[in-house]
């Protein structure tokens, strides 16, 4: 059962980024498994009935292997940086509908260092980067209701990539321009380490998920997905 998480995960990817190599990770696969891979796959677990709450439609899997929780191992085949192992580890709950990260949901990212929640698409492809798009002007007040709440705006920042010029179709002067430049539409919430090896994270989490739900439903309606 999910209590919190220890300060044994943080020092783990701590000293696998000193170590990125396959002798080391083998010779601690076991402490692998005990001070990350369990308690990441316990806080899916007591996750789920509270993510349920904001929608059924957002996939929680506590599995090792194909679920919510990320892979440790690095896709290298296209990579100049050819280290095996990432050196951090999250979890992400993404819309059902979605075969990949490229989907609406909920995001939790830990690394020494650099800790942070997140909702939102990330690098949709162009067909629902178009669909988002329209439905920002076929509802730029709905669109601003979205990130401008209060609850929304305490605890994120919009953020990722965004074009130079307006996208083709999109007039250059319309108020929300900027917006419809975006080509990721997720929203992050950076946190030190503390509040997550604090008590009381698991709340906090399903807390935030909450609160940046409106973001993710309104995703959902622009690509035609039920929330």
């Amino acid at each position: 059962m999910f209590q919190r998480f220890d300060a044994k995960l943080v020092a783990f990817l701590r000293a696998l980024d000193r170590n990125n190599d396959k002798k080391w990770f083998q010779a601690n696969k076991d402490r692998f498994s005990a001070e990350v891979q369990e308690p990441m796959l316990a806080f899916v677990e007591a996750l789920a009935p509270r993510i349920r709450q904001i929608s059924k439609h957002i996939v929680v899997e506590a599995k090792k292997s194909g679920g919510s929780l990320s892979r440790i191992f690095r896709d290298t085949r296209f990579s100049k940086d050819k280290s095996p192992y990432k050196t951090y580890t999250g979890v992400q709950f993404r819309h059902a509908a979605g075969k990949d990260a490229h989907a609406p949901g909920f995001y939790l990212h830990l690394q020494p260092r650099g800790v942070f929640t997140g909702v939102g698409i990330w690098h949709p492809d162009s067909s629902t980067l178009a669909k988002i798009r329209s439905a920002i002007v076929d509802d730029p007040d709905g669109w601003r209701d979205t990130i401008g709440g209060t609850a929304f705006r305490q605890r994120y920042e919009l953020q990722g990539d965004s074009l130079k010029r307006p996208p083709r179709g999109f007039p250059a002067d319309h108020p929300l321009i900027e917006d419809l430049k975006r080509k990721d539409f997720i929203a992050i919430q950076r946190m030190s380490q503390k509040v997550v090896t604090g008590g009381g994270f698991l709340e906090r989490f399903a807390d935030d998920c909450a609160a940046g739900s409106g973001l993710v439903e309104f995703l959902c309606d622009a690509i035609g997905v039920a929330f």
